[in-house]
């Protein structure tokens, strides 16, 4: 045990450390955030394919009850109702194609009751982050071709405010637009598709593939293990190093004509010395 007490020292302590916390986040944190994406990622993209195999329904028939679930998210829809005029919200620190764009929200009047927020796309800021003129909704009774979407959710401290002559937002989060605006909105929105009354920039659909989540994750998976032998090998070529620098201490000590302390004698031997030893 002797020979691993090196590895009190503060250096190796503090190495042994930081891969232990690195293969602990790689195993707990990294890799699961990666694999959990790479999950969700194929759950969003079966949802997609599937619903361009259906034919559209009307939002009320998914509306009813408790409202649409995650599996209904992205489902084909068709909306009758009215455009709230001058009621947008703009949603800001979009991108659209890697392009920073606001993303334009008006709520919905449905025919068959209720009220529905409708992304009606993006448009490019001016002049740096200026928000552009914003075509305002058509008036009257208009058809629209959608998707259903979830409510995004909210982050503390990323609150609602009033610029540039509308209330802007960070998030497509229905219930926090309700607040804001006092309407009733239902807790979902609609997406539009291309060539609709009151559309704007179309935001496209995903793309259908995994992306390099799964690749990802299995790396921070390799990496974990990898850390610790790595560790495991300094330790080994530290403890060659130190028998290759004793083995050639005593070879200089024998070249030198150091002489060797004896190794102590049994009290057999000395008796043996004193009286003779048996023939």
């Amino acid at each position: 045990m002797r020979r691993l007490t090196f590895l009190l020292r503060p250096g190796w302590l503090v190495l042994a450390l930081v891969v232990v916390g690195f293969a602990y986040a790689c195993f707990t944190v990294l890799a699961p955030w990666q694999l959990g994406k790479n999950t969700s990622t194929e759950d969003r993209n079966g949802r997609i394919a599937a619903s361009m195999a259906q034919d559209p329904v009307p939002v009320a028939d998914l509306l009813g009850g408790d409202g649409p679930t995650i599996e209904q998210e992205w489902r084909r829809v068709v909306a009758q109702g009215t455009y709230l005029q001058d009621s947008d919200v703009l949603v800001r620190l979009r991108s659209v194609d890697s392009q920073p764009a606001y993303e334009v929200l008006t709520p919905f009047a449905l025919d068959s009751g209720g009220t529905i927020l409708v992304n009606r796309g993006y448009v490019r800021p001016v002049r740096g982050t200026e928000v552009p003129e914003i075509p305002p909704a058509p008036s009257g009774n208009v058809t629209l071709d959608a998707r259903i979407r979830m409510s995004e959710g909210t982050v503390p401290g990323k609150d609602p405010f009033y610029d540039a002559g509308y209330q802007q937002v960070y998030f497509i989060d229905a219930p926090q637009v309700a607040a804001m605006t006092g309407l009733e909105l239902e807790d979902v929105y609609l997406q539009l598709d291309a060539d609709q009354p009151g559309g704007l920039g179309v935001i496209s659909l995903p793309q259908l593939d995994a992306g390099p989540y799964l690749s990802y994750g299995l790396q921070w998976l390799a990496f974990g293990i990898m850390a610790p032998l790595g560790l495991g090998y300094f330790v080994w070529a530290e403890i060659r190093e130190r028998r290759k620098a004793k083995t050639a201490a005593q070879g200089d000590d024998d070249a030198t004509g150091t002489p060797v302390e004896a190794a102590p004698r049994s009290a057999s031997e000395k008796l043996a010395d004193r009286y003779g030893r048996p023939r």
